[in-house]
């Protein structure tokens, strides 16, 4: 059986994670699927009636007077793009070494794009301070409204941190893979946390397997990091850790994650248990280390939270400053 009867990927559910996943009315998600590549309003019927009227309910103007960028529509060109950073996003992890920092709002995102940074990804932490929440708080609907914001927010291309992909049933955590996708990320994250416990590890590898497979049915240019959450376990081993990376590595995941091998000797083991894929490290001191990571084979280095809690920690000691100056309320 193919990925796509597998988990669902039917025409009318294709058609129902455009309307769940977009907001979307019914009309324009319906033309979304059956259309998805728009033609010039003449193009639609006779005359104006059915060509420029529509594409003005879809709240745009007509494909006619928005014009062509380099040969194509917009919505093509937004297409290419897309595709351009998913490419680029791949071919980074190929050799080398990058930074892939944290980014939590549009304008963190705006600020770490000028500062010459190569991608960024999200963070669920940084993403809940910023819409004054918790970590783990912010729910499907709300996550996907944030990853289509950074995505817009710039040109460079994003990581998903989508946590265990809201879901714990594979068919179901699929779906909501492909609802990520459409958000135009270059990659995702799935983790095995279940909010309270520790996937078993056949479970959390049939998890991985059912994001590959979504992916591939979708566009198997997306990268699938594989992410192993032992620090919710405190006794957990380093070689129970690395154990499951190979295993999600051979169930498809592009790129490996554990957040808390920071040792450089279990750093250099967890690299050659999954080579030749890559390896993703979590950094909260910026110094030399990083650069140790590098040494050893670490493909790129993501800061998770902590850019986030530094500069919310900057922000309410400044706050606080200015609240000594209040006036007439005792402070």
């Amino acid at each position: 059986m193919d990925a796509a009867a597998r988990f669902g990927f039917t025409f009318a559910g294709i058609f129902n994670a455009r309307l769940a996943g977009t907001g979307e009315s019914l009309d324009m998600a319906w033309w979304s699927v059956l259309d998805p590549q728009p033609r010039m309003a003449q193009d639609r019927g006779r005359g104006d009636h059915s060509g420029r009227n529509f594409e003005l309910r879809r709240g745009r103007p007509a494909a006619a007077s928005v014009g062509r960028l380099s040969g194509l529509t917009m919505k093509e060109h937004a297409m290419a793009t897309t595709a351009e950073k998913r490419s680029a996003f791949r071919s980074l992890h190929e050799s080398g070494f990058f930074l892939l920092p944290n980014a939590w709002d549009g304008g963190s995102a705006v600020r770490l794009a000028k500062l010459g940074f190569k991608a960024l990804a999200s963070t669920s932490a940084g993403a809940a301070w910023a819409a004054g929440k918790q970590d783990g708080e912010l729910g499907l609907e709300a996550i996907l409204d944030h990853l289509r914001m950074l995505v817009a927010s710039t040109h460079l291309p994003v990581n998903a941190d989508f946590e265990n992909g809201f879901a714990d049933r594979p068919e179901d955590l699929a779906r909501n893979v492909v609802l990520a996708i459409d958000t135009g990320v270059a990659a995702l994250s799935i983790e095995d946390w279940s909010g309270t416990a520790m996937y078993e590890t056949d479970r959390a590898v049939e998890r991985i397997a059912a994001a590959r497979s979504a992916i591939d049915a979708i566009d198997p240019t997306v990268m699938l990091v594989g992410r192993n959450e032992n620090f919710r376990v405190p006794d957990m081993p380093v070689s129970a850790s690395i154990a499951r990376a190979v295993a999600y590595a051979e169930a498809g995941a592009d790129c490996l994650f554990v957040p808390f091998i920071i040792d450089h000797g279990a750093v250099a083991e967890l690299v050659a248990a999954v080579a030749p894929k890559p390896v993703n490290v979590v950094v909260h001191q910026y110094d030399e280390g990083i650069r140790a990571f590098a040494e050893r084979g670490v493909r790129r280095c993501s800061v998770g939270g902590s850019l986030a809690r530094k500069t919310w920690a900057a922000f309410d000691a400044v706050a606080q400053t200015l609240r000594r100056y209040e006036v007439g309320d005792g402070a």
